[in-house]
């Protein structure tokens, strides 16, 4: 009896480790033994494993990650995730009440909904941990919805997220609409292999993921080989073929990056410009020195500095599993900036002393004195999110003066001035600190449109001391400055070894004549990168594709690649509308109107898609719909003042003056500083026999000092033999154009006709 107990223990001891083995070597759907997941969005894909499976062997590493704010980007709501007070609690933002409350173990938030009603929604999932916590309700339609009313950790309150009043219900950037879907703003980066399952005939989504956060598949890639491959090993020897791919700093960049998705499936290893195509240093993204303005995340800004082009990594500062800094304080940084050169950097020299008061020019072990507070200022997101630039800069007060970039001196001393900083610095360092060179003062030209910056930016291109983001961004900021003929520097960027320069190129072309960019890009229809492809792509949508000649087959492909980008893109209103675009300039009429009111569908609130709509019915001729398109559009957005004016020329060219000259005067008054309006309205009252009013509008508007206002204000003045008025705005204007002659000489004869009299 005894045997036969031992002997069923055995039994039971084997068959246990069997079951264990065969946990670990499969996934959840092909292994029925295993516990049905929690949350009904968990699916294991093809290649992966359930994420438990991987802690079963590294345990260690899984104990670090579990720490990390990784590990908690997105759980499902429960009392150990959630951190927010639900208790019952009532925030108040301009009139719209929320009340968070819990039930039986679940959260509930009673707010105002898509119909402008109020209603209650349960809280499906926690969205990040820390500095806040957001959270995601289940609309229906398979959509997930992040509300625009955080939890700040810190300060242990709700808080709204938004800025000005609150979206209309419904719209865009109401918590309803889909700047705030979870399926389409933000499942890239908080879950394992998520997919969004887009289903365009219903607008609605089938979304999965191999687990509900981030694991370690979201770095490692798909662990089913992995696993086999430890199951076959030989347990006496190490393993040589793990089955994983090497993680580098792309799987970071993937989600630590302002970019556009080109293609799904991004797994480490991969080449990140293949599935992605990174924002170059724009002035709505960046201060003109490359600081970071709106929320950039750390590629772009990386990417500028010189530990990138050191090949210095984002694991040699952060624990790979942790995330946490490898080092407290300036130990940090002076494991390569020591007195000895790392012979890791036989191109570069980091050593010196630096951790040091002879340096910091602060008391050592204060504020002042920690190498991020001077290199890496913070900025902050979302309200009480700071994060650090780590484009890692050196101040440089005298530009905050007069460009008004951020810096770190009067960030930290708050209440001193730019100018009491710089004399610091004089003091400190003497005057030469001033001279070192910057991309600021050529980057705010372009802005500015001053063609004038073009050949400093023309410089930067050539440099190849200059990181290829700054290359690639000054070739496509040269393009954007009026009168400036770019495109044999276009061509040159193109032919370039970095692909972010080549990148800045294709964008560029975009802003030259069509008939001269194949010359310009044609090359880059075969490029290596595909960022760079969908790019020449959409660039030369116009170019007839008999001028390709050999090269036709590549532009083709690219062409699919584009349009491939562009399903990824699905549920993303702004980028069908742009495949609209492209798609008229193919000459693919019916496609094109079909992609614009896709865009619509998909955001029906959105006015620029109808804008765009409206236009592509007046470029194909059909002035009706336009017409018609743009009274939509103003519906939704009545306040809008560029569609007010957009239907104005609608009206126009109905010949509907009355009406027309009714809405640029609204344009007017929505936009008092727009001078294209004003001098447009003007015209119009002059064509409807008008022109003393349009001259009285015009006389009130010339203080603000704009030419093409004052111009006019003297024609209808001439027109109207006002000369005396004539004769002021004549002299207005030849002080704005001194060099004009034939300003000067009409001034002589107004003269001569008033003293004639």
């Amino acid at each position: 009896m005894a045997a036969s107990v031992r002997s069923a223990a055995v039994k039971g001891i084997t068959l246990l480790l069997f079951l264990l083995l065969a946990f670990a070597g499969h996934s959840l759907a092909s292994d029925a033994l295993s516990t049905p997941p929690a949350d009904p969005r968990i699916s294991i894909h093809e290649g992966f494993v359930d994420e438990r499976t991987c802690a079963s062997c590294h345990a260690d590493q899984a104990a670090a990650f579990s720490k990390s704010h990784h590990a908690k980007a997105m759980a499902l709501a429960d009392d150990e995730t959630v951190r927010g007070d639900f208790n019952n609690t009532r925030f108040d933002h301009d009139g719209v009440v929320t009340t968070f409350t819990r039930r039986d173990g679940h959260f509930f938030v009673n707010t105002e909904g898509a119909d402008g009603g109020e209603g209650e929604f349960e809280v499906k999932y926690t969205f990040a941990y820390e500095p806040l916590q957001q959270y995601l309700v289940d609309i229906g339609g398979g959509r997930l919805q992040a509300l625009d009313i955080a939890w700040d950790t810190a300060g242990r309150q709700w808080f709204w997220l938004g800025d000005g009043t609150p979206a209309r219900p419904g719209s865009t950037y109401h918590w309803t609409g889909p700047f705030y879907r979870w399926n389409r703003t933000c499942i890239d980066c908080h879950s394992t292999d998520p997919q969004a399952k887009f289903q365009p005939p219903t607008n609605e989504y089938k979304s999965t993921y191999v687990a509900t956060s981030i694991g370690c598949q979201s770095c490692h890639g798909p662990g089913a080989r992995h696993v086999v491959s430890a199951q076959s090993a030989d347990v006496s020897s190490p393993m040589t073929e793990t089955g994983l791919p090497k993680v580098d700093a792309g799987i970071c960049f993937a989600c630590h990056a302002r970019r556009t998705r080109l293609l799904d499936g991004y797994q480490p290893g991969k080449p990140f410009l293949d599935y992605f195509s990174p924002a170059l240093l724009r002035q709505d993204l960046y201060f003109p020195d490359g600081q970071i303005l709106d929320e950039v995340f750390e590629y772009g800004s990386f990417q500028q500095s010189k530990m990138a082009r050191a090949g210095v990594t984002c694991l040699d500062c952060h624990w790979p599993h942790d995330a946490g800094l490898k080092a407290e304080g300036n130990a940090l940084c002076t494991q390569c900036h020591a007195e000895t050169k790392p012979e890791r950097f036989a191109d570069q020299d980091p050593s010196g002393l630096f951790d040091t008061p002879a340096h910091t020019r602060h008391q050592a072990g204060s504020t002042g004195a920690q190498c991020t507070n001077c290199h890496m200022p913070e900025r902050t997101y979302m309200k009480v999110d700071p994060r650090r630039d780590h484009s890692f800069v050196i101040p440089r007060p005298d530009l905050s003066a007069s460009l008004g970039t951020p810096n770190a001196c009067t960030t930290c001393h708050v209440g001193r001035t730019n100018d009491w900083a710089a004399e610091t610095m004089d003091g400190w360092y003497g005057t030469q600190w001033r001279d070192r060179p910057s991309i600021a003062h050529a980057f705010a030209g372009a802005a500015n449109g001053d063609q004038a910056a073009a050949g400093a930016l023309r410089a930067f291109v050539s440099d190849h001391d200059q990181a290829g983001i700054v290359r690639g961004s000054a070739i496509a900021a040269m393009s954007g400055i009026g009168g400036v003929d770019v495109t044999a520097d276009i061509r040159r960027a193109a032919a370039d070894a970095d692909p972010l320069v080549r990148l800045g190129a294709a964008e560029a072309a975009g802003n030259i004549p069509p008939e001269q960019r194949l010359k310009a890009i044609g090359n880059l229809v075969s490029d290596e990168t595909r960022a760079v492809r969908v790019a020449a792509a959409n660039a030369l949508a116009s170019t007839p594709p008999d001028l390709f000649g050999n090269r036709r087959g590549h532009f083709e492909t690219a062409v699919a690649e584009l349009r491939a980008y562009v399903e990824t893109n699905g549920d993303v209103a702004e980028t069908q509308s742009s495949f609209g675009f492209f798609l008229f300039a193919r000459q693919r009429t019916a496609e094109a109107e079909a992609a614009f009111r896709r865009a619509i569908s998909l955001d029906p609130t959105l006015a620029a898609m109808r804008v765009n709509l409206a236009e592509f019915y007046r470029a194909t001729g059909r002035n009706d719909r336009s017409e018609q398109t743009y009274s939509e559009a103003i519906r939704i957005a009545p306040e809008r003042a560029d569609l007010r004016y957009g239907h104005a020329l609608s009206l126009v060219r109905k010949q509907a003056l009355a009406e027309a000259i009714t809405e640029l005067a609204e344009a007017v008054r929505l936009d008092p500083q727009n001078s294209r309006y004003k001098t447009t309205f003007a015209v119009a009252l002059d064509s409807a026999g008008r022109t003393e009013e349009a001259l009285d509008r015009l006389d009130g508007w010339t203080a603000g000092g704009d030419p093409d206002i004052i111009g006019l204000a003297l024609q209808f003045s001439l027109k109207l033999r006002r000369l005396p008025e004539a004769l002021k705005h004549a002299e207005a204007l030849a002080r704005l154009r001194p060099e004009d002659r034939e300003i000067s000489d009409l001034i002589g004869q107004l003269k001569q006709a008033i003293n004639g009299k």
